[in-house]
């Protein structure tokens, strides 16, 4: 694979409804793991409240090592490549960046190189066209792929055998179930289930024990149902790759056809700003 150097470094970042995920990416060719290496690997990754952030947390994403002082880096020192779901926390970085004189490029459908094929594509989130990106690449050919990303909405994408992202399903995250629960209910207790992360016994023994047993197991029970349904029309058996929250513990029950991808997105973030610049 030929290795596109980045000067500067490129900052990608994932800007979802509660969170900022951001990647230092040095060059764009496949530097993961063996399995993943079809794909770029960031350098440097960092994970900001959408709402809540500082000057500090942003700029040790610059640095060359953990041991990097933030006041060292500075945001025109990089290309930041914004790719958001949540257009006030977008126009908040991107107004903080644009006064420090950086650099910046805000994904578009247009920007993705992957055809969709739906009625509206245009209303499909930019989330799931960089994650279905990166699974593109990440597929063997000939094959299809679903992508699972734990987000604050989960959801659960088809690229097709031929390349094409197909479509999916979308569901409540964990911490939205959670909250809604409390809030459509009298007397249920507001049980903060943030991701999916240890196993609960399925029997609740409690009002709180029985809550996360609902919220944690319904959640799986719904992605391992799409996923077999999805698998079923692909004539071949489809990839699996699970991004975003506690996926390595998800992982494990979803089969061992699962993979884990951790910066899946951030990929398909720096993926798509490559094809961008390539058509200029």
């Amino acid at each position: 694979m030929l290795v596109t150097q980045t000067n500067p470094p490129l900052v990608a970042v994932d800007i979802g409804n509660s969170r900022i995920k951001l990647g230092r990416f040095n060059q764009l060719d496949g530097q993961g793991l063996p399995l993943l290496s079809r794909i770029p690997e960031p350098s440097r990754t960092a994970e900001l409240a959408s709402e809540r952030w500082t000057e500090q947390q942003l700029l040790e994403v610059l640095g060359d090592s953990p041991a990097s002082k933030p006041d060292a880096a500075k945001p025109e020192a990089a290309t930041w490549v914004l790719a958001s779901v949540n257009p006030p926390a977008a126009a908040r970085l991107a107004d903080w960046l644009a006064a420090r004189g950086a650099t910046t490029h805000q994904l578009t459908a247009a920007d993705i190189p992957i055809t969709v094929d739906l009625r509206e594509p245009n209303r499909v989130g930019v989330d799931r066209l960089v994650g279905a990106a990166a699974a593109n690449m990440l597929r063997d050919p000939g094959r299809s792929a679903i992508v699972v990303d734990l987000g604050s909405a989960i959801t659960v994408d088809l690229v097709s055998a031929a390349g094409t992202f197909a479509g999916g399903a979308i569901l409540p995250g964990i911490a939205m179930s959670a909250r809604v629960l409390h809030e459509q209910t009298e007397q249920l207790p507001h049980h903060p289930r943030e991701e999916l992360t240890a196993e609960p016994p399925a029997l609740g023994r409690s009002t709180d024990a029985a809550i996360d047993s609902g919220l944690f197991w319904g959640a799986v029970g719904a992605i391992r149902e799409l996923i077999a349904r999805l698998a079923d029309e692909q004539p071949n058996g489809p990839h699996v790759f699970l991004t975003g929250g506690a996926a390595p513990s998800v992982a494990n029950l979803l089969g061992e056809s699962t993979v884990h991808v951790p910066h899946l997105l951030l990929a398909g973030v720096a993926i798509a700003y490559k094809h961008s610049m390539g058509k200029t």
